[in-house]
């Protein structure tokens, strides 16, 4: 795509400092969802023995959160190359859903090959409540949290975009719905990364079937035919849990027309079932 080339050629001026054998460039990044088992899927890739760990654990949230730590300090995250490893990279759920990290990552690493793992946004939404409660970021109702939510974020992605020292607790924490717009934030991935550098899992998937959708992220990242043997396949039977009835079908309606523009993307081969 003619834009796209236009926009990578434009950003490249940005990566002015060259990595200069520091570490390792990071090839794959692991954007999300939140609560969606993207931890899950960056720590089965970390396990195959060609994958170099991320010195920080898990990720650097550079791309998000700690943006104006600069280049070198995210360089320092990585290893020096050494044998058996081919690639490195890192993970963090905010990638996908940060108005500014595509852009972010297009500029310092614009072949890095994207991983996003999407749950049934309801599901997710629900889990995503928990979470934060149970860590004493959210004091609301689930139901009252929903209807809250266009208060609590109204005129942040403005200022994240404006301002990159700028830390939104209520975007990064309380987007129950926002965060479940797959179509808009896969669709802006594609505006700096072409399609063949996405690759999109569906959590219910990835942990029915671990091995069997770890062997796509393998061929997706070039990597050795690998089986992970200390992973269970796992089946969601009560995916909304407790949630009423009412509000299940209140979130099915939301994310009906959302979902199904979800799936006419590419790289997109599943749907969630509708009842």
């Amino acid at each position: 795509m003619a834009g796209r080339s236009a926009l990578r050629h434009a950003l490249a001026p940005l990566r002015t400092l060259a990595w200069r054998g520091e570490g390792m460039e990071p090839g794959y990044l692991v954007v999300g969802t939140k609560r969606g088992g993207s931890t899950s899927v960056a720590d089965w890739i970390t396990r195959h023995p060609e994958v170099a760990p991320c010195r920080t654990d898990k990720g650097t949230h550079f791309f998000d959160v700690n943006y104006t730590r600069g280049r070198s300090w995210f360089r320092s995250a990585f290893p020096k190359a050494r044998a058996p490893w081919r690639i490195t990279g890192e993970a963090s759920p905010y990638y996908m859903f940060h108005p500014m990290a595509p852009v972010r990552i297009a500029a310092e690493l614009p072949d890095a090959k994207l991983i996003m793992v999407l749950r049934d946004p309801v599901a997710r939404a629900w889990s995503h409540h928990a979470y934060e409660t149970a860590r004493g970021r959210e004091t609301e109702t689930f139901e009252r949290a929903l209807d809250l939510e266009p208060q609590r974020l109204a005129g942040e992605e403005d200022r994240l975009r404006r301002d990159p020292a700028y830390n939104s607790a209520h975007f990064r924490y309380h987007a129950y719905l926002l965060r479940g717009h797959y179509a808009d934030q896969l669709e802006r991935l594609h505006r700096y990364f072409p399609a063949e550098n996405i690759l999109v899992l569906q959590s219910e998937r990835a942990f029915a079937h671990p091995n069997d959708e770890m062997g796509r992220v393998w061929d997706f990242l070039d990597l050795s035919p690998y089986t992970l043997d200390d992973v269970k396949a796992e089946n969601a039977n009560r995916p909304y849990g407790d949630m009423p009835e009412h509000l299940v079908s209140r979130l099915r309606d939301y994310y009906r027309p959302l979902n199904e523009r979800l799936y006419d993307l590419p790289g997109v081969d599943f749907a969630w079932p509708v009842n």
